[in-house]
């Protein structure tokens, strides 16, 4: 299981030896029920911009968008976008002092490229994400950012919670490591003591898991009855810039 701390300092540590830390309960309540009520709200219209599971043609996705379960929503993009509840949540105080510290810079940029989401798992239809880095798909400087993954709902292996590989964030792999589509190949020998020291990570509503943007990570399908949700933002020094024309320079990032 991966460390829960509140203590700053000591989760400093953490993240720095393993690439990840969860700090228990530090979205509070009445902010979790204003963004559970605007995901209910958005879901419900499938309001735009929206990624469907059949989008991403991962193991266990629908074929296309006309198959059945085809438009099972995947991911509300834009959180920012969305209204005030999102961008609140991603500027405020408890978030933005976590992720000072983490980065060790007072000066922070919230990413709009990428994550800036909701992400949703569907029982019946969602799909599972295979071992990746978020760096291996986004254009920076340096490999310098960190996710901020709030759970809106309980978060374990049956249904679909993360599984991260610690100190993945340090490595430096081979490109044999990777397969085509850049996810971390299982069927490599070389990969098998990175994967088979993964932890799950189990997260209560409100719990909130920093994690490194080169740290390896993956997570199945959701085996149980009922949606689970999570609100997802990325972070990176002011310092380290987009490289221009790529994806991750697309949109002006926000100063919180």
């Amino acid at each position: 299981m991966p460390e829960i701390t509140a203590d700053m300092s000591a989760a400093q540590a953490v993240f720095e030896r393993d690439g990840f830390v969860v700090v228990p309960g530090l979205c509070p309540p009445a902010q979790l029920q204003r963004m559970r009520v605007s995901v209910e709200r958005d879901l419900a219209a499938a309001l735009g911009p929206v990624e469907y599971e059949a989008d991403v043609a991962y193991p266990g996705a629908p074929p296309d968008r006309d198959a059945p379960g085809g438009l099972t929503v995947r991911r509300l993009l834009d959180a920012l976008g969305r209204g005030s509840d999102f961008a609140d949540w991603a500027c405020c105080s408890e978030v933005t002092g976590w992720i000072r510290a983490l980065l060790q810079t007072q000066d922070i940029r919230v990413v709009r490229a990428h994550h800036n989401c909701i992400m949703t798992k569907h029982p019946d239809y969602s799909s599972a994400t295979g071992w990746h880095q978020d760096i291996r798909y986004w254009s920076f400087e340096r490999p310098q950012l960190v996710n901020a993954w709030t759970a809106l709902d309980s978060e374990a292996c049956d249904n679909g919670g993360m599984r991260l590989i610690p100190g993945s964030h340090y490595a430096v792999f081979d490109t044999r490591a990777f397969d085509s589509n850049r996810f971390f190949r299982t069927d490599h020998q070389a990969n098998r003591a990175w994967i088979d020291s993964a932890v799950q990570v189990e997260l209560q509503p409100g719990d909130v898991l920093f994690f490194h943007a080169a740290l390896l990570h993956a997570a199945g399908s959701n085996l149980t009855e009922r949606r689970k949700r999570a609100v997802v933002f990325s972070y990176r020094p002011e310092s380290n810039c987009p490289l221009p024309g790529t994806r991750s320079a697309a949109s002006e990032d926000l100063a919180p």
